[in-house]
């Protein structure tokens, strides 16, 4: 799959007119994602009552790819029970991985499915998992979440030269 079919569809929509990105200064739950080794940078926000996310919101600045997913994210975990969230979480990071997905699967992802295609381009991964991952440690930090941060490393298995390789064609076309 080339950039230029990557660079479509529903993740140019949310890159040029995200619906989920601005502050939530109610947000019960706040933590910052950073992807160090391309400078993607998040905070998401969540509003969390009995268990149900009422609102997710982000800011931030990075890739097309990142925001994008991070908005695609936001959107689709909006009225979820915690635990679905999760579930869609795991399921979007398995499908970036790679991994093959049930069309139920699939389907629950909505317009993430969209971004299955960028499992195959290595240096592009990390900026999408970068909003679900973020997602995962509030998540998995439970009730006390309040704020944090974390940055997320090179994945395990990496190629370091098919990554410069994307990030050059990316820088290229003009299209972070």
């Amino acid at each position: 799959m080339g950039l230029e079919s990557i660079y479509q569809g529903a993740l140019m929509e949310h890159n040029s007119y995200p619906t989920c990105k601005y502050p939530l200064d109610e947000a019960t739950h706040v933590h910052e994602g950073v992807n160090p080794s391309c400078g993607d940078d998040i905070v998401l926000s969540l509003i969390v009552e009995d268990g149900v996310i009422v609102e997710a919101a982000f800011q931030g600045s990075g890739c097309a790819i990142s925001q994008a997913s991070a908005d695609i994210m936001a959107e689709l975990v909006t009225d979820k029970t915690v635990e679905e969230a999760e579930a869609l979480a795991e399921t979007f990071l398995a499908m970036i991985r790679g991994e093959e997905l049930t069309e139920e699967q699939k389907a629950s992802l909505g317009e993430a499915a969209e971004l299955e295609g960028i499992s195959r381009m290595p240096a592009r991964v990390k900026c999408a998992q970068l909003g679900w991952r973020t997602l995962k440690q509030i998540i998995d930090e439970g009730e006390d979440a309040g704020s944090g941060n974390s940055d997320f490393e090179a994945l395990d298995g990496e190629d370091p030269a098919q990554a410069a390789a994307e990030a050059a064609a990316v820088r290229a076309a003009g299209i972070e």
